[in-house]
């Protein structure tokens, strides 16, 4: 079995979660919330409350946007502090 240290784990697996379990969330909310109606993809045909509109609003930001972002900004940045280690400035 391939062991890996922590930091690999860490990384596959903010990998794993931003490009595969984000988008299948989203799509599983977006096929819930979406329905054929005269032959035209209507949205929030059956839960239409403003309630509903607003949390899976509120989700759909917080999973593409607020989410991510802080991660990304994370390992951006430890990618700028180690080639900076490895730089050698004149």
């Amino acid at each position: 079995m391939l062991q890996l240290s922590a930091k690999k784990r860490y990384v596959y697996g903010a990998i794993v979660f931003i490009w595969i379990i984000i988008p299948s969330i989203e799509i599983t909310l977006s096929a819930l919330i979406t329905d054929i109606v005269q032959g035209t993809c209507v949205r929030f045909p059956i839960y239409n409350s403003y309630v509903v509109m607003k949390t899976v609003g509120f989700f759909f930001i917080f999973f593409s946007y607020l989410l991510p972002l802080p991660l990304m900004v994370f390992c951006y940045a430890r990618i700028i502090l180690a080639l900076r280690s490895e730089v050698v400035l004149p």
